[in-house]
């Protein structure tokens, strides 16, 4: 009897299969009635440029019909050819992956047919898009969390496979209590170095460090980190940032550091250190990044304006612009030059955030704002990108949005950019992805793509901080998880600001495989 039921059921699976193919046939494709524009879908897939080892890019037609068909091509290879009695158009992913990698560097349309009883099929101008010689890396990890302020049982970090739709995570907040998991750094676009900062309030604040099969923890909280080139420093901020509320506008949260210093840590010689230029007492140190030589510490730095750093001022945390500085390091040495000034507040009359070099060194991405050091809350946040050889900089017109565009990070060829963007309305953060070439011009963005074409419609979480890895992550979420719950570690008294003193070293603990 369970026999029949497989035979029978396979016998039907098989019958809709042909019905499906039988009808795909018998559409006019050459006497259609022809429409004079594009078909409208979602996402945008649409006159942009792609990875050629990227995901399909599934889409919903946004054109009334009863039938649908996509016939998907390029120069080379065999079409790619959906028919469907749904709106939702679903790539299967041999054929795609197929018909990509035949076609770097080439065009690729997508043609798309709608049917109704009414007016037949009709058949829409071609949807152009270009496929990058260049492809993307592979992992993007990035905090996947609720857009509220006070929720924190539920964070997560995840990491998504570009090439599919496969997620897997990476560490989740209950793993070590209720607290917050964030600021996860890697060195070089790897993953075999790498950093996570744990706050919990029955644990404690912990950074879980990976150095190839080790993981370390480091007891205390890193911010927003950056990794030396060769591995041996992170260098890292510590703030003392609250939010507060409007009680109108687009976006009621607004955030403000109260007081901020850099400080870094030496793994080989297992010692925090802090440097007074980096942690002056009247300025707000922020967002290191290191220049791909590791020669240079670019930062961002702000006069702090007022006396009291416990409480919120009132009347002038909007007026808080940050320069972008740099300053000069041997890594052999362990010696730090004097700060210089990359860009003021002066020139640009906007604050100046998460500055990004590319690995070739050529090009700096960052953030310019009206005021804050907390761009995802500020609507008039867009990326600019400087020329570090002649450094002109210049608005990434085709990248922006009426809304926040914010933290970002480059691929570890230097031709792809993910961001973090609130284009769909301003409430929700999600990750675009753009093509930067060898100029520094930018592609329209799209969003990362998903199985569902619809996911996005209903998601009420966002998508926050990607990073682009080259490799998964390895360690497991339970070993990270183990790690920020041990309690076997001494604890380290670092400053807040250069006024403050530290202990010339302090101890890790290392955790078995």
């Amino acid at each position: 009897m369970k026999s029949f039921h497989r035979y029978f059921w396979l016998t039907v699976a098989i019958g809709v299969t042909a019905v499906c193919s039988s009808c795909r046939k018998k559409i006019p494709l050459e006497s259609c009635t022809q429409v004079s524009r594009p078909a409208k879908i979602s996402p945008d897939y649409s006159g942009t440029v792609i990875p050629p080892n990227v995901a399909p890019l599934n889409f919903r037609i946004l054109e009334i019909g009863e039938s649908f068909f996509v016939r998907i091509s390029s120069s080379h290879g065999s079409p790619v050819e959906i028919y469907s009695r749904n709106a939702n158009i679903e790539i299967p992913l041999g054929k795609w992956k197929s018909l990509l990698s035949e076609n770097k560097g080439d065009k690729l349309s997508f043609d798309v047919f709608v049917f109704d009883s009414a007016n037949g099929w009709r058949r829409y101008t071609p949807i152009l898009n270009d496929i990058a010689c260049e492809p993307i890396d592979s992992y993007l990890v990035f905090r996947f969390i609720r857009p509220v302020y006070n929720y924190w049982t539920s964070m997560r970090i995840y990491q998504r496979n570009i090439e599919n739709y496969k997620n897997s995570l990476v560490l989740e907040g209950r793993y070590s209590g209720v607290g917050c998991i964030n600021c996860h750094s890697f060195c070089n676009n790897s993953p075999e170095t790498m950093s996570i900062a744990t706050r919990s309030e029955i644990h404690g604040n912990i950074s879980l460090v990976t150095c190839g099969d080790n993981l370390i923890t480091v007891p205390t909280a890193w911010g927003y980190t950056a990794w030396h080139p060769s591995g041996r420093v992170a260098v890292y901020s510590m703030n003392k940032v609250r939010q507060l509320f409007h009680t109108v506008g687009l976006e009621l949260r607004d955030v403000v550091d109260l007081d901020s210093a850099i400080s870094y840590y030496r793994l080989d010689e297992k010692a925090a250190k802090t440097i007074a230029e980096l942690s002056e007492k009247d300025r707000l140190e922020t967002y290191p990044t290191w220049s791909p030589d590791g020669t240079y510490l670019y930062y961002c730095s702000a006069s702090i304006l007022w006396e009291d750093r416990d409480k919120v001022p009132l009347d002038n945390y909007d007026q808080v612009q940050y320069d972008l500085m740099r300053i000069s390091y041997d890594a052999d040495k362990d010696q730090w030059g004097k700060p210089e000034m990359v860009l003021s507040t002066i020139e640009t009359g906007m604050s100046i955030l998460l500055p990004r070099i590319s690995p070739d060194g050529r090009f700096l991405v960052f953030v310019m704002c009206d005021y804050s050091c907390f761009p995802v809350y500020r609507p008039s946040s867009d990326l600019y990108i400087m020329d570090l050889k002649t450094h002109n900089y210049q608005k990434l017109d085709s990248v922006n949005s009426p809304y926040s565009e914010s933290w970002h990070s480059w691929s570890s060829n230097g031709r792809w950019l993910a961001f973090s963007s609130k284009r769909t309305g301003g409430i929700f953060t999600r990750t675009y992805f753009t093509h930067i070439n060898e100029n520094g011009k930018a592609s329209k963005p799209f969003i990362l793509p998903q199985k569902d074409p619809t996911y996005y419609d209903s998601l009420l979480h966002t998508y926050s901080v990607p990073e682009l890895i080259t490799q998964p992550v390895t360690v497991s979420p339970r070993r990270f998880g183990k790690a920020a719950c041990s309690g076997s570690r001494d604890a380290v008294n670092l400053p807040v600001t250069g006024a403050t003193p530290i202990a010339p070293s302090s101890p890790l603990k290392q955790q078995g495989k």
